[in-house]
């Protein structure tokens, strides 16, 4: 079940762009989906052996109804297949949502009418087993890089053994049919598959090599002279150098090479190329056609720009922020981008502090106009002065324009023709604690908000259907609210480990298996002791979730990598831990275990929805909404009292 999430939340945003910035959409379409199949587990009809059928049909919505970038002339349009008008946003984000809560509907209830002839704590301590197994095996398949063919005949091998005997033509029919949509769609020698999307390498016959990530331009390799005359910014930053030899350089966002051969031909004695894609980097090295990566006094490193800012003891003459621009969510989060951390207030305090003493930053994009204010009126409040301003031309018709930002380390830059001007009042700066730099203050967007309401009339109305009312669930409304806080817990770890050891993929893999692990160890701990009662776990429960807002993820990055992963280890698994205490303390209790796990991720996906409020009010606070959570939790549960026990069934 969560191999076929993972897929599900990965695959389609490779074909449909719509979903580059809200893979989020897709987990919650996920906790819908499971949340309904437990919550179908006892009716008479099992949906289960329509799993494979759902799945093929949801790959072929897929690449039949595609939403690709194209342009005409210098405009951007989107297409669908063979080059058709593509699907308006609000036709084809519905659609998968649908489709996704449909598929892992299916699949749930096959988990759930096996999770319920096994007693509480044993079915959720197997579930969990098999969560950590699956999240393994697809973080296994990301670092060997394997295509998704791969990943689809994995999920298809696993529907072989778990179907009723005898499996039936059409599900094997549908098996197939999947495994070739799949094939068809992951078989070309242009593409490369990271471990964040899709790279699609094209030679456009002008001299350059392009590359594309989930059907959108990213970025290009240029000789040298081509470079010069075409891409003419690349350039800009070195006529504000002071005088003398350049002897360390730092590229952050090194991607295919185009600024570490730039560097060289400048005279760059060492050069650390910091890209977080592996693919990317590997392309650079492979392609580019001055073949930077192949110099001896390149250093390259696949890594997280912040956390090898914050890692090395290294100073440097120069250091470049390469257009680090990810066009791509860390997993499941909502409004995170691999590079949010990179322009935040301390970031850019870090990067004065790794500049020699006369060294110089710069920085460049196609920003747009509040944007570009943000970062040169927070690169001001960082270096104590104005950065030097070199605009380029504009992207297109659009708003967007080319801009270089360059200061040096006292604050002052030599040869400048332009300071910055805000232009009014500038944008607060973003911040570690509220890394959205590309959202305007802290109002969640409108199309946010209206998106988030629709799920959730959708999602209630799904559940009233399915279960005749929403009555069955009242009992369970405690264990509803400890998923909402639950995932909000999770959310703050991820975004946690994602400042203080980078937003890569390793990274994030590796909490969600903490996560999980932390589940599982509450559950062994429940099976084998007995507990102390509700009261005295949510106290601990309360003090943990204390410590952690009193002590800010920012706080632990002054520390040396050992104790600040111990620290945060500590601060980001300990309400974890006692937080599946109470929820397992209570799951063992309960007479209907699959409508109260139901309930309790149908929580989830509501704390899916809820997370979004960090845009408005930060990370930080989203730990006052967790102890919130598991405050109406403990009192539903005093008040609940033994209305359990009269419950019907569904």
């Amino acid at each position: 079940m969560l191999f076929v999430e993972l897929i599900l939340i990965r695959w389609p945003a490779e074909n449909n762009i719509y979903l580059r910035y809200l893979t989020n959409l897709v987990l919650l379409a996920s906790f819908l989906g499971v949340g309904v199949g437990f919550l179908r587990a006892d009716a008479k009809r099992d949906l289960f052996p329509y799993a494979p059928i759902a799945l093929a049909l949801f790959a072929l919505f897929v690449v039949l109804f595609p939403v690709q970038q194209s342009r005409i002339g210098d405009v951007p349009v989107l297409r669908g297949i063979a080059g058709l008008p593509a699907l308006p946003v609000w036709v084809s984000l519905p659609l998968v949502f649908g489709g996704a809560a449909v598929v892992m509907a299916l699949i749930a209830e096959g988990v759930a009418r096996t999770f319920r002839t096994f007693e509480a704590l044993q079915a959720y301590r197997l579930d969990v087993l098999g969560s950590i197994a699956g999240i393994v095996g697809f973080s296994l398949l990301a670092f060997l890089g394997m295509r998704p063919v791969v990943w689809i005949l994995i999920a298809c091998i696993g529907f072989l053994f778990v179907l009723d005997r005898p499996i039936r033509p059409a599900q094997v029919a549908a098996l197939a049919g999947v495994a070739l949509i799949f094939a068809a769609n992951s078989l070309s020698s242009h593409d490369a598959w990271s471990p964040y999307y899709k790279v699609t390498t094209i030679e456009p016959g002008d001299g350059r090599i392009a590359l594309r990530v989930n059907g959108l331009a990213h970025q290009s390799m240029y000789p040298l002279g081509l470079l010069r005359t075409q891409q003419p910014f690349y350039g800009y930053v070195y006529a504000h150098l002071p005088p003398g030899p350049l002897d360390r350089v730092l590229v952050v966002g090194a991607g295919s090479g185009n600024d570490v051969a730039v560097a060289l031909d400048h005279g760059a004695r060492h050069v650390d190329a910091v890209e977080i894609d592996p693919v990317l980097l590997a392309r650079g090295t492979e392609l580019h056609p001055e073949n930077p990566y192949g110099d001896p006094g390149v250093v390259p490193h696949v890594d997280d720009g912040r956390a090898f800012l914050e890692g090395t003891d290294g100073r440097y003459d120069l250091i470049v922020f390469a257009l680090p621009d990810s066009l791509t969510l860390v997993s499941g989060q909502a409004g995170l981008r691999l590079e949010s951390y990179l322009f935040t207030e301390e970031a850019f305090r870090t990067v004065r502090e790794r500049l020699t003493a006369d060294g110089v930053f710069s920085m460049y994009n196609y920003y747009r106009p509040e944007v570009f204010e943000r970062y040169a009126s927070t690169l001001s409040t960082a270096f104590g002065g104005e950065p030097c301003y070199d605009p380029g031309p504009r992207r297109g018709s659009g708003r967007r324009i080319q801009a270089v930002l360059t200061i040096g380390r006292n604050g002052r830059v030599a040869n400048c023709e332009t300071l910055w001007e805000p232009a009014g009042t500038p944008p607060a700066p973003s911040t570690d604690d509220h890394p959205f730099p590309y959202i305007e203050g802290r109002t969640i967007p409108a199309f946010y908000l209206v998106s988030l309401a629709l799920i959730l009339l959708a999602s209630t109305a799904t559940v009233r259907v399915i279960t005749g009312g929403l009555r069955v669930l009242r009992p369970y409304t405690d264990l509803f609210f400890m998923g909402a806080a639950f995932l909000l817990l999770e959310t703050k770890s991820v975004v946690q480990f994602a400042l203080l050891f980078g937003t890569t993929w390793f990274v994030n893999a590796l909490v969600f298996t903490g996560v999980l692990i932390s589940v599982y160890l509450a559950i062994e701990v429940a099976r084998r002791f007995t507990l102390p009662r509700p009261s005295i776990l949510y106290a601990g429960l309360f003090v943990s979730i204390a410590v952690a807002w009193a002590i800010p993820p920012e706080h632990l990055l002054a520390l040396s990598l050992g104790p600040r992963f111990a620290a945060a280890v500590a601060l980001a698994f300990a309400p974890i831990f006692i937080a599946n205490l109470v929820f397992a303390q209570r799951f063992k209790e309960t007479s209907m275990t699959t409508v109260a796990f139901g309930a309790n991720l149908l929580g989830a996906m509501f704390g899916g929805v809820v997370e979004y409020a960090a845009i408005a009010i930060g990370y930080q606070a989203l730990l006052i909404l967790v102890a919130a959570f598991y405050a109406l939790a403990f009192a539903l549960e005093r008040r609940l009292g033994g209305t359990e026990a009269a419950a019907s069934p569904t």
